[in-house]
C-alpha cells in the first residue's frame, strides 16, 4: 500500500526536526482511511493490536529503513485504544502503549499561569512525574523553551536517541510536553533541545527533582510522593513562632566537608549518616538551627554549591531526595530548624544548564551588560521575565513544601539590587528612570517574601545584603523589600578588624566596636561569622585573633560572647566553635583532631554555655529590633578599652555586661547598674573550664548605693584579662548556686572519636 505520509514531514522526521510529531506518529485518519504510525528504530517488524481485542493485530509495512512504520487500520474503521507490538532484531516481542495516543497534559489554566508568572505549583506540572494514564504506568515530561525548533526526551530507556521521543509544542506557553509509558524510577534522561539556529544541544531538566552530580549530568525520574514525614509536633509550633521574640542561634554548615570518612577514601558522607552525627553534635552545642550551604545540585565542587544547574534537585553527592527529606524530617524531631542557602541571583554557563537554554538567552538577560557576572563568570536571571519569576518563586516554594525547609537565605541581594554592582561606567544599562536600582529585582524580591510568608508563616527569609539598602527587613506593605532578617555584613566587617588588632592598639579604635549599636535596630539582623569569612586566605577565625596562643583563644572568647550580648541573632561558620587553625577547604574534613587538646574543648564548652544562657535569658533576643532591648552604660572608657551595657527583657531583670579587650587584669572597676540587689555572674570568658585564668568575681557581687555612670547604684567587679563577664539583677542575697556537673563528654568530642574509627 501506498504510504499515506507527505515526503517532508517522513524527512524531518527521521532527521529530528519535526516541530510537531503527533500530526504524524500516532493514530490518523487520511480520507477515509484509519493509519497508525511509529518511529521505532529498534523494531524489525511492527504491529498495531487492539488493547481489548488482542484477536485484531494489524502489521505495519516499514515504509523506511530507519525504523519508519505505517499500519494501515482500514476504511471507516472507528478510532480504537491499541498497542504496539514490536519484535527487536534480537527476536524480542513486546507490547508498548504509543506515547503517541495520549493527549495533552497541560491544561489551559496551567499555561495561562505560568505565561502570568503565577503558576506557583508550577513544578507539579514541569519536569519529569511518574504517573498513569488510561491504566499505563509512565512519566509526563514538560520543558518550557519557546524559541526551540525542536525537543525530545532522550534517555537510558531510547538509547539517547533524539529521533524517538520528540515532543508536543504548545506554542500558546512555549512549552513541550509528552507522556511516555514504560519509564520507570530512576530512569536517566535528558531533552535534546534543537536551538532556533539549529543546532542541537543535551540539556537537563530544569525542574528535575534528582540528578547526576560533576561530569555526569543526565537528570533522573524520581517519585516524591512516597516519603511519610514524622515532624508533625514541629511544624505545627512553627506556624506559630514570630522569629524576631525567638532565639535564634545557626550553626553553619557545609556538608560535603563538615565531616568525610577517612576510612573510605575520604568519600562524602551520606545524609544519613549526617543525620546520625551532625544533629546530636548540632543538638548537644545548644543551637536553634542549622544553615545549609547550598544543597540545590551544582557540577563543580568548588563553587560550594553557589553555582546552580539543578535548583529542584538536592545534590546527589549524599544520596537521594528522599535521603534529605528524613535528614530534615530527623532535624526537626529534635527541634533544630534547617535553612538553606539559595541562590536566585546568578547560574553558571555549564552547556547542559539553564544558559542559552532553547538557542536564545532564555532565562538571563540578552545585554552582557544587564545578563552576566564579569567577576564571577556566571549569568543573571531576567527578573523581568513572567516565566523566570516563576521558575524561582516556585523553587522557593517547592523547598518549604516539599522538603520542610524553615528557611530560605538569599545569597548575594546586593548583587540583585543594583545594576552597576561590580560594574564600571559604560559596563550598565540604566533602569527606565535612569537610575542604578534593578526595578525588576526589586518586584521578584518582594513578591517571593510575600508569597513565601503568606503560604509558609512560620518560615524566615534571610537577606545577604551588604550595602546600607534601606528596609530590607522591612515589610512590603511598608515600603520594604519584606526579608524576616538581613545579615549584619557591617558589625561582621567592623568587628572582626577590631579583634584582629592588637590590644594596645584598639583604644584608638574604639570606635570599630560601638559604631554598629547606631544601626542595630534598623532591620532585623542577624550577627554572622561565614564562611566568606574564613576562606581565600583570610585564615580561619582563631588565626585573626593577635597575641601568643593562649591570647588568641582569650580574644575569640571574648569575641564570642560579646557576639551573643549584641543585639541580632546570631550564625557561627562550622569548625569555629572548636577554634580550627587552617581556614576552610572544601575538599577536606574539619580538623576534628583538635578536639584532643583542653584549649579547644574549652571553646566548644563557651559555645555550648553561650547557647543555653542565649535561650533561656529573654533579655539576650526578646527585643533584638528595637532600642528598648539595649542600654549603653559605658562606651567612652576607651583609653582601658571597656565597654558596659545591658540586655533587656519586656520582663524579668536585665543582663550586665562588661567587656575587657585587653589583657590587663582591671581589679576594682566600678559600673553603673539599675538598681539594688545582688548581681550574679552568669558568664565569665576567663573561667578555667573554658581555658582561662580563672579571674573572676566569686560568683557575683551586690550593688552599692553609690551613684555611677546615671546609674543610682554600682557594682565593683573585677574585669579578667581579655574577657567578657555577664551579670543578672536579683533583688535578694546571693543564691544558692544550682548544681553544674560538667559534661563528661560532649558530642564534639564523640564525633572526633567516630572521625577516627576505621
Amino acid at each position: 500500500m501506498t504510504p499515506t505520509i507527505a515526503p517532508h514531514d517522513l524527512h524531518r522526521i527521521l532527521r529530528a526536526e519535526h516541530d510537531d510529531p503527533f500530526a504524524v506518529l500516532g493514530l490518523h485518519q487520511v480520507g477515509n482511511q484509519l493509519v497508525v504510525r511509529a518511529f521505532r528504530p529498534e523494531a524489525k517488524t511492527l504491529a498495531v493490536v487492539d488493547r481489548h481485542d488482542q484477536s485484531r493485530r494489524f502489521d505495519a509495512n516499514r515504509i523506511a529503513e530507519e525504523g519508519f512504520f505505517e499500519a494501515n487500520i482500514g476504511e471507516d474503521v472507528p478510532r480504537f485504544d491499541y498497542l504496539l507490538e514490536v519484535t527487536n532484531w534480537n527476536g524480542d516481542t513486546v507490547q508498548v502503549a504509543d506515547p503517541y495516543s495520549f493527549g495533552p497534559i497541560l491544561g489551559e489554566l496551567d499555561m495561562h499561569l505560568f505565561k502570568e508568572g503565577n503558576h506557583y505549583n508550577i513544578y507539579e506540572k514541569l519536569g519529569a512525574h511518574l504517573t498513569t494514564i488510561n491504566g499505563h504506568p509512565g512519566a509526563t515530561f514538560a520543558v518550557w523553551a519557546p524559541n526551540a525548533q525542536r525537543i525530545s526526551v532522550v534517555g537510558d530507556f531510547n538509547g539517547w536517541d533524539g529521533r524517538v521521543y520528540p515532543m508536543r509544542r504548545r506554542p500558546e506557553a512555549g512549552i513541550w510536553e509528552i507522556f511516555i509509558p514504560g519509564i520507570r524510577e530512576q530512569a536517566h534522561y535528558k531533552f535534546e533541545v534543537r536551538s532556533c539556529f539549529g543546532h542541537n544541544v543535551l540539556k537537563s531538566d530544569p525542574f528535575a527533582f534528582y540528578g547526576q552530580h560533576g561530569l555526569q549530568t543526565a537528570s533522573l525520574v524520581f517519585d516524591l510522593g512516597r516519603y511519610t514525614w514524622s515532624d508533625q509536633a514541629w511544624m505545627e509550633a512553627r506556624d506559630r513562632k514570630q522569629w524576631q521574640r525567638e532565639a535564634v542561634s545557626i550553626y553553619e554548615v557545609h556538608l560535603g566537608s563538615w565531616q568525610r570518612v577517612p576510612a573510605e577514601n575520604n568519600r562524602y558522607p551520606s545524609y544519613h549518616e549526617l543525620a546520625d552525627r551532625l544533629i546530636p553534635y548540632v543538638k548537644d552545642l545548644g543551637y536553634t538551627h542549622i544553615e545549609l550551604l547550598p544543597v540545590a545540585e551544582h557540577p563543580f565542587d568548588g563553587s560550594w554549591g553557589y553555582q546552580v544547574t539543578g535548583y529542584y534537585a538536592p545534590t546527589s553527592r549524599f544520596g537521594n531526595p528522599d535521603d534529605f527529606r528524613n535528614f530534615v524530617d530527623r532535624c526537626h524531631q529534635a527541634n533544630i530548624g534547617v535553612i538553606l542557602d539559595w541562590v536566585p541571583g546568578h547560574f553558571p554557563k555549564d552547556i547542559h544548564g539553564l544558559a542559552q537554554f532553547d538557542g536564545t538567552r532564555l532565562y538571563e538577560h540578552a545585554d552582557p551588560r544587564q545578563g552576566e557576572h564579569m567577576d564571577w563568570g556566571t549569568l543573571i536571571f531576567n527578573y523581568g521575565r513572567n516565566e523566570v519569576r516563576n521558575f524561582l518563586i516556585g523553587n522557593a516554594l517547592y523547598w518549604l513544601d516539599e522538603y520542610h525547609i524553615d528557611g530560605l537565605r538569599v545569597d548575594a541581594v546586593a548583587s540583585m539590587l543594583y545594576l552597576d554592582y561590580s560594574r564600571k561606567p559604560g559596563e550598565w544599562v540604566p533602569n527606565v528612570f535612569g537610575g542604578r536600582e534593578n526595578l525588576e529585582a526589586i518586584h521578584f524580591m518582594k513578591r517571593f517574601n510575600e508569597v513565601c510568608y503568606e503560604r509558609y508563616p512560620g518560615i524566615m527569609t534571610i537577606a545577604e545584603e551588604s550595602t546600607a539598602w534601606p528596609g530590607v527587613s522591612r515589610p512590603t506593605y511598608l515600603g520594604g523589600l519584606g526579608f524576616g532578617f538581613k545579615w549584619n555584613m557591617g558589625w561582621m566587617h567592623d568587628f572582626l578588624l577590631y579583634m584582629s588588632r592588637e590590644p594596645v592598639h584598639r583604644k584608638y579604635h574604639h570606635g570599630d566596636a560601638t559604631f554598629s549599636l547606631i544601626y542595630a535596630f534598623h532591620e532585623h539582623f542577624i550577627l554572622v561569622l561565614s564562611h566568606d569569612e574564613v576562606v581565600h586566605g583570610k585564615g580561619s577565625l582563631i588565626a585573626k585573633m593577635p597575641g601568643d596562643w593562649w591570647q588568641k583563644f582569650a580574644n575569640l572568647r571574648l569575641f564570642y560572647a560579646w557576639m551573643y550580648a549584641h543585639p541580632g541573632k546570631k550564625l557561627l561558620f562550622m569548625g569555629q566553635e572548636f577554634g580550627q587553625w587552617q581556614e576552610w577547604n572544601h575538599n577536606q574534613s574539619l580538623d576534628w583532631h583538635l578536639l584532643d587538646f583542653p584549649m579547644h574543648r574549652g571553646l566548644v564548652r563557651l559555645v555550648q554555655h553561650l547557647n543555653y544562657l542565649y535561650k533561656t535569658e529573654p533579655a539576650f533576643f526578646e527585643l533584638d529590633d528595637t532600642y528598648e532591648g539595649f542600654e549603653w552604660i559605658d562606651f567612652h572608657d576607651w583609653e582601658n578599652s571597656v565597654v558596659a551595657f545591658m540586655r533587656k527583657a519586656r520582663y524579668g531583670a536585665p543582663m550586665v555586661i562588661a567587656v575587657n579587650a585587653t589583657p590587663v587584669p582591671r581589679h576594682h572597676y566600678r559600673i553603673g547598674v539599675p538598681g539594688e540587689g545582688w548581681y550574679e555572674e552568669i558568664l565569665n570568658t576567663d573561667a578555667e573550664t573554658y581555658g582561662g585564668s580563672n579571674l573572676g568575681n566569686y560568683g557575683g557581687t551586690h550593688a552599692e548605693p553609690i551613684a555611677w555612670q546615671g546609674k543610682s547604684h554600682s557594682i565593683v567587679i573585677t574585669l579578667p584579662p581579655l574577657a567578657t563577664v555577664g551579670f543578672k539583677k536579683h533583688e535578694y542575697r546571693q543564691p544558692e548556686p544550682p548544681p553544674s556537673p560538667e559534661p563528661e563528654k560532649t558530642a564534639a568530642e564523640d564525633v572526633t572519636v567516630l572521625a577516627r574509627t576505621p
